[in-house]
């Protein structure tokens, strides 16, 4: 990495992006955790009817309410320094009944009392609606969590007070890392990790020091401008749909795996996440085939979702607009969601569909910051109806794969993918179209062809036709709010709260310098954002769990990936270790990604997009590949793999051998894997049985303990 990052250096301080970015100052990642106020008894929460609150904090309050839908408290919050444009979305109040089972209220509005205390008007009653409410029925917990933390816990009694309440777990304290004079850089360690979690495969310890010495905006800047990939692109040739004799599954295994799966772009992937320098681009890259999804169990040739997935890459830091036009346009897309079969006599619904639904814009109407805009009896308002896509599978008729000698990469008896489509005049609609409306909406309406009699006429007017089909879905409203919460969802956390989801399509709309859809802008805002950083996050609902790639990834980053052997590099075959644990790369099941990213914990109110592919079966599948990816490594095999991957233990096996007890083995892992929020009652279990390990066997030691640590839930939630 050495090699890589001084010249770059040199060059980014001679640009404008990089002295802009330097100019700025990291944010101090510790927000101070929110207050909830208790009133002259410590433990019960300080809290008013809404008509009984004055603008004054109350020496004491209430202590008996009614839940229900038109039931209102105010609570109060010791005084917190929040954005110019921080408002009540940023909070989230939360009720925990006798039983045990959460509400999620509604915050209604903010407001500030004459000292400064921040006063919330609540309703009790579950945000959601529909998923059970609170019983009036003796006392409950309340807390509040603000940008990831969470105040401590008071009572509240609804109808009456007492009853068996269990005691609800009080969030942990932050060590925030000590000032150091004139220190250049980044010195949070604990942050440092995460943010190399988020917006990297991984914290390597490479990285992490990097990251210490330059600060977060800096390294943003480089890595907008760091050449990818490091590993070169896999180049399989394109082969005719059907597999010569050469080149079969049963005879020639080779070939075919080379050819018409998606093992090459698999390991490609993995040794580009453990080896390569341009981590972000390669994340935001995996993040968007997760949006913008293309899968091997219709894509038929490793070229083919080899050619899509650059799309992906080469567009990730450049503009959304651009982005959708480079993806209607390729013919893997075209091909899974079936536009390059449709014409004007039979047009397709399947592409026009989900670029609305999955890519851009969402079911329904949305308010900046992802909550759902609502009609005046309370329902929510669909974007498009049967008519828009109608319409809008016309404009998108016509277009087929460019297997003509003008074609840069066509190949005789084979299908061109790699190329863009092409549009065939004679199977585009000339017709009239109506598209998406919403407020202000930017070319709704397109015109008939009229006068269309040459080819070149056609395509002047299909090509048009496309431009403002596309503009009029990126000038949606929606856009913002849509695709900020799902990127904020991969990187970050699943359930974002509504201001950080306002913050960073804030950013798409505006970069500061009135362009629309810049990604770069939409990055920083996701990674810089206060919600995003900070040592330590204590609000329960925060984090993600790691999907089983960034699961592989991670743990290969902070152990580097080696051969099986221990010399060389891994060869990346890892695709079907992810494969056990419910997610095969590059085959998503459907469009809809291996996960939905609305999917709720059943008998919850928990959004947790990755908790869709986690049951009892993958759960003891996730335990087993770790045990044998940190104990034995995953060995070579003849179907997809050369020289298999092991785990190189050798940085910790020296703080091993420096301390016998175990414990600043423990330290150690509990920076590099947890960024220190390891629980003392998790450190107390695991340290006998590191221990039983021969102080002989240090690299036995570091591998037990790296197994207890990967395989709890402490670190399988990345917070």
């Amino acid at each position: 990495m050495k090699y890589f990052f001084r010249p770059l250096v040199l060059i980014c301080l001679w640009t404008a992006l990089c002295l802009s970015a330097a100019a700025q100052e990291d944010p101090n990642p510790n927000s101070p955790a929110p207050r909830l106020l208790s009133g002259a008894d410590r433990s019960r929460v300080l809290a008013l009817n809404t008509n009984e609150f004055r603008g004054v904090l109350p020496a004491n309050g209430r202590i008996v309410f009614k839940p229900g839908p038109a039931s209102e408290i105010v609570i109060f919050l010791s005084p917190l320094d929040l954005l110019g444009d921080e408002s009540v979305s940023a909070f989230r109040v939360y009720l925990t009944r006798p039983g045990g089972k959460t509400f999620e209220l509604k915050p209604v509005s903010l407001e500030r009392t004459r000292r400064g205390e921040i006063a919330v008007r609540v309703r009790l009653y579950d945000a959601s609606g529909y998923r059970g409410q609170p019983d009036a029925d003796g006392d409950h917990w309340m807390y509040v969590t603000w940008r990831g933390l969470m105040s401590h816990p008071l009572k509240i009694g609804l109808g009456r007070t007492g009853g068996t309440l269990r005691p609800l777990a009080a969030p942990m304290s932050s060590a925030n890392d000590s000032a150091e004079q004139n220190f250049v850089g980044y010195r949070w360690s604990g942050d440092r990790i995460r943010f190399l979690e988020q917006a990297a495969f991984g914290p390597s310890s490479a990285t992490d020091e990097r990251l210490r010495r330059i600060g977060l905006r800096t390294w943003l800047s480089e890595q907008f401008e760091a050449p990818y990939p490091y590993i070169p692109w896999p180049n399989p040739p394109q082969m005719p749909t059907t597999p010569p004799a050469d080149c079969t599954q049963v005879t020639f295994i080779s070939c075919y795996n080379e050819r018409y799966t998606m093992i090459p772009l698999q390991q490609w992937f993995f040794k580009e996440a453990f080896y390569g320098n341009a981590q972000l681009r390669h994340k935001m890259a995996w993040a968007l085939s997760q949006i913008w999804v293309t899968s091997g169990v219709t894509t038929q040739q490793s070229s083919h979702a080899i050619a899509f997935h650059k799309i992906l890459a080469d567009n990730a830091f450049g503009n959304y607009r651009k982005l959708m036009y480079d993806a209607t346009l390729s013919p893997t897309m075209g091909n899974y969601l079936d536009m390059v079969r449709s014409t004007r006599t039979n047009p397709n619904e399947n592409y026009p569909r989900e670029i609305l639904q999955l890519f851009s814009i969402g079911l329904y109407m949305l308010n900046q910051d992802g909550t759902l805009t609502l009609d005046g009896q309370g329902h929510p308002i669909p974007t498009y109806d049967q008519m828009t896509i109608d319409n809008l599978s016309m404009v998108f008729t016509g277009w087929t794969f460019c297997n003509t000698g003008n074609c840069p990469n066509a190949v005789p008896g084979s299908v061109n993918y790699k190329d863009p489509m092409v549009l065939s005049p004679a199977n585009h609609d000339l017709t009239a179209k109506t598209l998406l409306a919403y407020p202000n909406a930017v070319t709704r309406d397109i015109s008939a062809c009229t006068n269309c009699t040459s080819n070149a006429e056609i395509a002047n007017f299909a090509d048009q036709s496309m431009k403002y089909a596309l503009d009029n879905i990126f000038y949606h409203p929606n856009v913002g709010p849509f695709i900020g919460k799902l990127l904020i969802q991969h990187f970050v956390t699943s359930d974002p709260s509504p201001a950080y989801v306002s913050r960073v399509a804030g950013a798409f709309n505006d970069n500061g310098q009135g362009e629309r859809g810049d990604m770069k802008a939409v990055i920083r805002a996701v990674l810089l954002d206060p919600e995003a950083r900070g040592d330590l996050k204590t609000a329960p609902r925060y984090g993600k769990l790691r999907e089983p790639v960034q699961l592989i990834t991670n743990l290969g980053r902070i152990f580097p990936a080696v051969a099986f052997n221990g010399s060389g590099v891994s060869d990346g075959a890892l695709g079907t270790s992810a494969q056990t644990m419910g997610q095969y790369p590059f085959y998503s099941p459907t469009v809809f990604n291996y996960f939905a990213p609305d999917y709720v914990i059943p008998g919850t109110t928990i959004l947790a997009p990755e908790f869709d592919i986690f049951n009892t079966g993958t759960a003891v599948k996730r335990t087993n590949f770790l045990s044998v990816y940190i104990f034995n490594g995953i060995s070579p095999n003849a179907t997809d793999s050369l020289r298999g991957t092991a785990l190189d233990f050798s940085e910790f096996a020296t703080y091993s051998e420096a301390d016998t007890t175990g414990n600043l083995l423990l330290d150690m892992l509990n920076a590099k894997m947890m960024h220190g929020t390891l629980s003392q009652a998790h450190r107390t279990t695991m340290l006998p049985a590191i221990q039983a390990v021969p102080v002989t066997d240090p690299t036995g030691r570091v591998r037990t303990a790296a197994y207890l640590i990967s395989a709890s839930s402490q670190y399988q939630i990345q917070r």
